[in-house]
């Protein structure tokens, strides 16, 4: 069965299934492999001349596979449009392709071709922007030789560099468990063939990337539509299936009542921000747990919430009176006093419905680790890059991150959100979904405190948890978004989130 959230949602292919996908093309349309070939390069190239002006020097680097046949369908394509240009091919140990044997027949004479065997041949002095075609996804094995020289090379030129499907001597999706190996093309831009890479969401790969665009190159429909993948990338039209609408005799009692724990001297803010987005989110109730040092300043702040005094002046000591809520969020400025980790021991121990956990809680746990065993099945844990290192370890590369992150959701049977570009939310059967809203400017106190709010909230009116992640996560980096674009990401905070958080909810309605 295919969910809603799935159906519209952006599947990110391995290598070999993508390998796949163009044979099924092939076979299916009865379309020759250099007729698919010229389409790709048809969709670069139009992507190109909107781009960059027909002034600017070009050079085309390409190997001797498929992908160095695209670059020089690319060379072709871009001599006709009048671009100055000329062609290196690296010539090492890769035979020549069949495909790429045709695009280098075709390429005009006046075209000047370069074969490559040794670094002096590479002379992009007077370049002003390289294609870089050496390598497609396929590669499984670091770049050697000759093919090591040219990425430096190209990575040494002043010029901008533009990548052909994925940026050359970068694995799509490796699962090495070391470092990744160098040289890899530092790309300013990566034009992707159909499909993004599963490399492009991590952020140890960024500069390699750079900035990246998908191009419909016409490959199957019905394939992508049948094939399972466990990747996935985020789409506005997914998420609007998640939003869950209201009935006009609804009232605030079929919107869920939830409870947040939160809040320490010093700290109340992040517990007044998590409230405030609670209740944005749509919630029909919001009860606070806070020490008593916070309860004016929540009642001042968020008069919509109720709030229940912990015994405590300055902390979180104490189980709240009921645990009749239907989602529990906890952490927000909470602190990690001694006292707390016990109480956040005992609700954990008390409490069997799921909850969503983040800030001090995530690190009460990581000091804890015992604890983790008590995490109630379909919990939400939100840690951001230096809170997950504390869950799991350090991890070589970004590749072993996200197996990382898909271990302990198996392990917890719950979700982890992993914060950052493009926020991967992992749930317990290791599908991993990478969200594209958000942007820079959120990189402020207080956000995920926001996160937590929204999500609390979400989850108390009825939703899945990961329905719950992928909708709330999506809302909090578009209300980033329309907020980014009013004040800028420089002057961007918290609390601007959730003044735009009810824009988000009215966009993906429409």
């Amino acid at each position: 069965m295919c969910f809603p959230r799935i159906a519209f949602m952006q599947k990110i292919l391995t290598s070999p299934q993508t390998k796949l996908l163009d044979q099924y093309t092939i076979e299916q349309e009865a379309i020759a492999s250099i007729d698919l070939m010229e389409r790709a390069c048809s969709s670069f190239a139009q992507w190109f001349v909107t781009k960059f002006r027909a002034t600017k020097k070009i050079a085309v680097v390409c190997g001797t596979g498929n992908n160095g046949g695209d670059g020089l369908g690319i060379a072709r394509m871009l001599c006709e449009w009048s671009y100055p240009l000329e062609v290196f091919i690296i010539r090492g140990s890769s035979a020549e392709t069949a495909d790429f044997k045709i695009n280098l027949e075709r390429l005009p004479l006046k075209v000047k071709c370069i074969n490559v065997t040794e670094s002096t041949q590479l002379d992009f002095g007077k370049t002003e922007v390289i294609i870089d075609a050496i390598f497609g996804s396929g590669l499984s094995r670091p770049a050697e030789g000759i093919y090591a020289v040219a990425i430096e090379s190209i990575n040494q030129a002043k010029a901008i560099k533009v990548a052909v499907d994925i940026p050359s001597g970068l694995s799509a999706d490796s699962h090495s468990t070391g470092p990744i190996v160098q040289p890899i093309v530092q790309a300013q831009f990566t034009v992707s063939f159909q499909l993004p890479k599963l490399a492009f969401f991590f952020p140890q790969y960024a500069n390699n990337v750079g900035e990246w665009v998908v191009v419909d190159i016409g490959l199957s429909q019905t394939f992508l539509k049948e094939v399972e993948a466990q990747h996935f990338y985020v789409t506005e039209k997914s998420v609007k299936k998640l939003v869950r609408a209201r009935k006009r005799f609804s009232h605030k009692g079929n919107f869920g009542h939830a409870l947040l724990i939160g809040g320490s001297k010093g700290k109340m803010g992040a517990a007044v921000l998590s409230a405030r987005a609670a209740m944005r989110s749509g919630l029909g109730l919001l009860t606070v747990h806070a020490p008593a040092c916070g309860l004016e300043v929540l009642q001042t702040s968020v008069p919509e919430a109720m709030v229940e005094v912990d015994s405590n002046e300055n902390h979180f000591s104490t189980l709240p009176g009921s645990f009749d809520y239907e989602a529990i969020g906890v952490g927000p400025g909470l602190g990690k006093h001694l006292d707390s980790a016990k109480a956040f021991s005992s609700l954990l121990k008390k409490y069997q419905h799921r909850i969503v956990i983040d800030a001090d809680a995530l690190n009460i746990l990581s000091e804890n680790r015992e604890l983790l065993q008590l995490v109630p099945k379909g919990s939400i844990l939100t840690p951001h890059p230096k809170e997950f290192e504390r869950l799991v370890g350090a991890w070589a590369n970004d590749f072993q991150r996200l197996e990382k992150q898909k271990e302990l959701a198996a392990q917890l049977q719950s979700i982890i959100v992993l914060k950052g570009a493009f926020t991967s939310v992992v749930d317990e059967k290791g599908n991993a979904y990478f969200n594209p809203s958000g942007n820079p400017g959120m990189a402020t106190g207080g956000s995920g405190d926001v996160l937590t709010g929204i999500l609390v909230g979400l989850m108390a009116q009825g939703s899945s948890s990961i329905d719950a992640a992928i909708l709330g996560v999506y809302l909090h980096g578009l209300a980033g978004d329309l907020a980014a674009y009013e004040v800028g990401m420089d002057s961007l905070m918290a609390s601007d989130l959730i003044k735009y958080l009810p824009t988000a909810f009215k966009r993906i309605a429409k």
